[in-house]
C-alpha cells in the first residue's frame, strides 16, 4: 500500500505542478512505475477546473468566459506541460528526417505549426466547454474530468505500447512499463470507473463513445509518431495526452 501511495504521488509530481514533493519518499519510483495512477492525475487537476467551472456559471458568466476560466486553470495546474508537449510535436513533424524531427522538438523556440496547434486545440477545448456548459453546468463539469482522466489513461498505454524514440529524454529515463498488462488495466479502469461516475446524467451512447472516441484518436497519433520519429518522446505523450482530451470533449458535445 504504501508503494502504491509513493507511485500516485509520484505520478502527481511528473504531471502536475502541486506541491506534493515533501511528500514523497527517496528514491522516487520511476515514472513507469507510476503510469497506473496517470488518471487519478488528471482527476487531481480537472477537479478545481471543474469546480470553477461550475460556480463560474452559476454566477452567471457566460459559457465561453467559464470555459476560459476552467481550461486556464487546468493549464496552471499542469504547468502547461501537456500543451507544450503538442507544440513541439507539430513543430518536428515538419522535419524531412527522424534525426531532425527530434532536434526540432528538442528546441525551445515554437515555430509556426506548434502555435496553429495549440490555438486549434485550445480553441477546440474552450469551445466545447462552452456548448456542454450551455446546456448544463453539471454535464460541462463532468466532461472536463472525464476527458482529463481518459486521456491520461491513453498516455500510460502509450507508456507501455511504445518504445523511446531517442537514447535520452524522458521517454528513455521513464522505463519501459514492466507490467504493462496490468498497469494498463489498472490505469483503465480507474479512468472508466471516474469517467461514468461524473458523466452518470448523460446518456449510455455518449458514456460509451467518449472513451471510444478517445483511445481512437489517442490510436492515430501514435501510429504518426511510430512512423515519423520510431517511438515516443515526452513531448509525444504529451501531444497524445492533448489529442485525447479534445477528442473526448468534442464526442460528448456530438453525444449530448
Amino acid at each position: 500500500m504504501a508503494d502504491r501511495r509513493s507511485e500516485a504521488l509520484t505520478a502527481l509530481v511528473w504531471l502536475t505542478r502541486l506541491p506534493v514533493m515533501r511528500l514523497l519518499p527517496d528514491p522516487l519510483p520511476s515514472l513507469s512505475a507510476c503510469a497506473w495512477a496517470f488518471p487519478l492525475a488528471g482527476l487531481a487537476v480537472a477537479l478545481p477546473a471543474a469546480l470553477l467551472l461550475h460556480a463560474a456559471l452559476g454566477l452567471g458568466m457566460s459559457p465561453l468566459i467559464a470555459a476560459i476560466l476552467a481550461v486556464a486553470l487546468l493549464i496552471r495546474l499542469t504547468g502547461a506541460l501537456h500543451e507544450d508537449g503538442l507544440a513541439d510535436y507539430a513543430d518536428g513533424c515538419g522535419g524531412p528526417t527522424k534525426e531532425r524531427r527530434l532536434e526540432i522538438m528538442r528546441d525551445s523556440r515554437i515555430g509556426s505549426y506548434g502555435v496553429l496547434a495549440l490555438v486549434l486545440m485550445l480553441g477546440l477545448r474552450v469551445a466545447a466547454l462552452a456548448q456542454l456548459g450551455q446546456a448544463a453546468p453539471l454535464l460541462a463539469a463532468g466532461a472536463l474530468v472525464a476527458a482529463a482522466v481518459l486521456s491520461r489513461a491513453g498516455m500510460a498505454v502509450a507508456l507501455a505500447a511504445m518504445v523511446p524514440a531517442r537514447p535520452d529524454g524522458l521517454g528513455r529515463s521513464a522505463g519501459r512499463v514492466t507490467a504493462r498488462g496490468a498497469t494498463c488495466a489498472v490505469a483503465l479502469a480507474l479512468a472508466l470507473l471516474i469517467c461514468c461516475a461524473w458523466l452518470a446524467g448523460m446518456t449510455p451512447t455518449a458514456i460509451l463513445l467518449a472513451p471510444l472516441v478517445c483511445a481512437a484518436a489517442q490510436a492515430l497519433l501514435a501510429r504518426h509518431a511510430r512512423r515519423l520519429l520510431g517511438g515516443q518522446t515526452g513531448d509525444v505523450l504529451g501531444a497524445i495526452q492533448q489529442m485525447g482530451e479534445g477528442a473526448t470533449l468534442l464526442a460528448l458535445v456530438v453525444a449530448a
